[in-house]
């Protein structure tokens, strides 16, 4: 622990060429009085380092100073491609290896190009999470990482519904979706889709075997996709004006949009297309929404629903509009 530290503070001097007690102490994670015990370590050992006094001292290495102490292990080079996106790497326990990466890569630069880790962290954030959305860590998220990145079969307590199911799985991938964390397992000859954070119990055992032609992209998306569509179980037909074509990615879901592009065209530019939607309850708020730019045409039991909510809306305008002619005339 103690050889990887002093690594690191080379590492940090050498990228940013002065640092102060108290910001080695801060990057390192340990005292000041530990910082200074490892300068002197490293004076001992022939590291030219040494400390500057003065209201803008601090430590720095000797001018032309450069250490060959950069190359990246494999956690390192593995958290490198999460370096981005700190806030799920620390879900995933992954905070050192990130930083101990980030120092590597910034020693390894040349000097004009040392700022380039910062350009980027303050031009790029991602923000996984959707909008109106609050999301919790899964408590056994750094278990099933831990089981990914070792290839380590899991016997797993797993909440489905009401109850709770035992599973032997066997961790391939773990998935980020707006803010919800999802494991892709292998169970006998199936990979499966669970959610992290209904694992109640989680127990790592021995190495398994990886399907290397396993692709987790290109599932995630299959998976994604046939998760979508099996949603849709129901149909309405609906005529729709140019306006509402366009709205209509807006409000509904996008397999059921992309029906009205193959839809039938009149000569007045209406647009007549039969959508899969939810439910008829939920594409009752979903067309709603598009307001005059859409006509239901079938089911009925749908086209009354939005004749009955558009003559609501006519008796309330309607009702405004005479107050307002009241209100004129006084």
């Amino acid at each position: 622990m103690r050889a990887a530290r002093l690594i690191s503070l080379v590492l940090l001097l050498q990228s940013r060429g002065s640092m102060t007690g108290p910001d080695l102490a801060g990057e390192l994670e340990v005292s000041e009085r530990t910082v200074a015990r490892d300068v002197l370590a490293l004076a001992e050992a022939g590291v030219p380092v040494y400390a500057e006094r003065g209201r803008h001292g601090g430590y720095r290495l000797l001018g032309g100073y450069r250490t060959r102490l950069t190359g990246l292990h494999r956690g390192e080079a593995e958290a490198l491609l999460l370096a981005a996106i700190p806030g799920p790497a620390a879900e995933m326990g992954l905070t050192g290896e990130v930083a101990s990466a980030r120092r590597k890569i910034s020693a390894a630069l040349a000097p004009g190009a040392q700022d380039a880790p910062e350009r980027v962290s303050r031009r790029f954030h991602l923000d996984a999470p959707g909008w109106f959305r609050r999301c919790g860590t899964p408590p056994l998220l750094g278990e099933l990482a831990e089981a990914v990145w070792q290839d380590r079969s899991v016997r797993a307590v797993y909440r489905r519904g009401d109850r709770e199911v035992r599973r032997d799985v066997e961790p391939h991938g773990l998935v980020l979706k707006a803010g919800a964390w999802y494991v892709a397992c292998r169970v006998g000859q199936r990979f499966l889709v669970y959610r992290a954070d209904r694992f109640q119990h989680v127990e790592l055992a021995g190495p398994f075997d990886r399907d290397e032609s396993f692709d987790l992209p290109g599932f995630w998306q299959r998976r994604s996709e046939d998760f979508a569509r099996s949603l849709l179980r129901d149909s309405v037909t609906v005529r729709l004006t140019p306006a509402g074509v366009r709205a209509l990615p807006v409000h509904l879901d996008r397999f059921a949009a992309e029906h009205a592009e193959h839809g039938e065209t009149d000569e007045q530019g209406l647009v007549t297309a039969t959508l899969p939607v939810e439910s008829l309850d939920v594409a009752y708020d979903q067309l709603l929404a598009l307001g005059p730019e859409v006509e239901v045409l079938a089911p009925p039991e749908l086209r009354g629903r939005m004749a009955r909510a558009a003559a609501r809306f006519a008796g309330l305008y309607a009702e405004a509009g005479e107050l307002a002619q009241l209100s004129g005339s006084r």
